[in-house]
């Protein structure tokens, strides 16, 4: 396969532009979401908007929409537009809600921990294994329930969810009906803008028992108090399949990795503390994980041109959503008007080989394979809020107090 180097992104085209380009790796026809750009203007204007006021007794809840108190900041938070540690040093206001907010910080940050740490082998349960049904329902979320219908619909048009939603969505497919729980998380990854392997598959493996031994058991009694109103509207309303909840289930404990519970690689898992420089770079490689204003190799070097490549062979294995390549493709086409941009579909592999590149380093495995084949000139740090070590992923709320023993201390 020979890589190809895609045309400029015209401004106000990128929808159209995806579908040229890239329509072929998409598994559905490429929109954009009606929510939410992939600019860092949209980004800024988010952070700068945003009001923690309310947070803490609001983040859960799903409907009517003017209800909710989540931020949305995720999708620009997942690829660098906005790294935690500005988020966190932003955010002011009630300190019961700052407190709140903070702490899903830090939880974002604990599930790149736990993903640099064990990469792959996060496909597996953590700690105990999820119950299986002998006979799975061909699919779960039954579009006829008002709850899974708002939640499914969400997902799949605008490429979010609330975290409440997330749950009552990932309860529904496993924890009821026994359905593999990889499979679920494939149909997240696969449309939401904030989708990545750290936080998406944490945030299963929490919900379905996975990491804790206690599934988070979903029934009408949660849409009554985080969606008044929602069951009125409902076909099933006065016969609610999830009237009551799903069985009490004990879980079977797994072998744990022993990666879980230490590791003597901190380099690995961390990557570098300070640049690493072994030449003079000619080019500035920017990734997925960081293609924000301040991701630290975009800004050391304001000059050098920049290089994005969209991994073919990737990006047709998973199939995404185009609303999540149109999202990338929004952020392109704006670094695209103030510096000399190449965007790429190949092998990354392939394009930088003999490239003399400054990158970021990213705490996913697949940069690793990627920077491990190749010669990077300059590798930068990434901007961790707490810098990883070699004690114990098992447990959050073990590891929050190790990081910030006063609960939700200054970032390291």
């Amino acid at each position: 396969m020979s890589s190809l180097t895609l045309p400029a992104i015209p401004p106000g085209e990128e929808v159209a532009w995806v579908r040229s380009h890239l329509g072929d790796l998409c598994c559905d026809e490429p929109t954009s979401s009606p929510r939410f750009r992939g600019t860092q203007e949209a980004a800024d204007n988010a952070l700068g908007t945003f009001d923690v006021s309310g947070y803490a007794a609001t983040r859960n809840d799903v409907f009517p929409q003017r209800r909710r108190g989540a931020s949305g900041l995720s999708p620009w938070i997942r690829h660098g537009l906005l790294p935690l540690p500005t988020v966190w040093a932003s955010v002011a206001g009630p300190s019961r809600d700052v407190a709140k907010f903070r702490d899903e910080l830090l939880w974002q940050e604990y599930s790149r921990h736990l993903y640099a740490r064990m990469g792959y082998a996060s496909t597996r349960p953590l700690r105990y294994e999820p119950w299986r049904s002998t006979t799975p329902v061909p699919d779960p979320w039954d579009p006829s329930m008002a709850c899974v219908e708002l939640a499914t619909a969400e997902l799949e048009r605008d490429g979010w969810l609330v975290n409440q939603t997330r749950m009552w969505l990932a309860s529904q497919w496993t924890v009821r009906h026994g359905a593999d729980w990889r499979v679920g998380e494939d149909r997240f990854f696969i449309h939401l803008l904030d989708g990545s392997r750290a936080a998406n598959r944490l945030g299963w493996m929490w919900t379905i028992g996975a990491g804790t031994g206690k599934p988070y058991g979903f029934s009408r009694w949660q849409v009554k108090k985080r969606a008044p109103g929602l069951c009125d509207r409902c076909a099933h309303r006065h016969r609610c399949p999830i009237e009551s909840w799903p069985p009490d289930r004990t879980l079977e404990p797994v072998d744990e990795s022993k990666e879980l519970r230490s590791t003597i690689d901190t380099k690995r898992v961390a990557g570098p503390k300070s640049s690493i420089v072994t030449r003079e770079p000619s080019v500035v490689w920017l990734t997925a994980e960081s293609l924000g204003a301040h991701d630290p190799a975009f800004r050391a070097h304001p000059a050098l041109p920049v290089v994005f490549i969209f991994d073919e062979p990737l990006l047709r294995r998973l199939g995404l959503s185009g609303k999540r390549l149109v999202f990338l493709a929004e952020r392109l086409g704006e670094i695209g008007r103030t510096r000399e941009l190449t965007i790429v579909r190949g092998r990354p592999i392939e394009v930088l080989t003999n490239s003399n590149a400054a990158t970021t380093f990213a705490p996913v495995p697949g940069w690793r394979r990627i920077a491990a084949a190749i010669e990077l000139a300059v590798v930068h740090p990434w901007p961790w809020l707490r810098q990883p070590d070699a004690g114990s992923l098992a447990s959050f709320s073990t590891w929050r107090n190790r990081v910030s023993p006063n609960g939700v201390g200054a970032p390291s």
